[in-house]
């Protein structure tokens, strides 16, 4: 009869305990995934922010283009900045365009929170027709 081999799982060292063989492998791996998972949650909060942020432009810009139809320049300008809160780094341009009154409001892009921006522009437009106060 030929002499058998040890008989136990796929890949385990000669001589080493069946159980014990990839000790400490898991951790391993987790240690080196850790970075590309905190680089992805880093991506995804970015594209949040930046997408907040495009829809907060837009926003401000209707409110105040409704302010400023009825009220004029003064009232634009707060009511953008009021839409829009102190964290943002902002800037309001208001004025009439025949029967439009118009408003653009820009924003910083920001970088992974408001305040924080890398100097790109991130602009909402919006426009109501002139009216009369009452």
């Amino acid at each position: 009869m030929p002499a058998r081999r040890p008989v136990g799982r796929a890949g385990a060292a000669r001589g080493a305990p069946a159980g014990r063989r990839d000790r400490g492998q898991v951790a391993v791996e987790f240690v080196g995934m850790v970075p590309l998972i905190l680089l992805l949650v880093a991506a995804v909060w970015e594209c949040v922010l930046i997408g907040y942020a495009f829809s907060l432009a837009g926003n401000a810009a209707d409110e105040a283009a409704r302010v400023g139809a009825v009220h004029g320049g003064g009232a634009c300008d707060a009511a953008a900045r009021r839409h829009i809160g102190t964290a943002w780094n902002v800037s309001v341009s208001c004025g009439e365009s025949g029967d439009v009154y118009k408003v653009t409001v820009e924003l910083g892009v920001p970088v992974f929170f408001p305040g924080l921006d890398i100097g790109t522009p991130i602009t909402g437009v919006g426009g109501s027709p002139k009216e009369e106060e009452d």
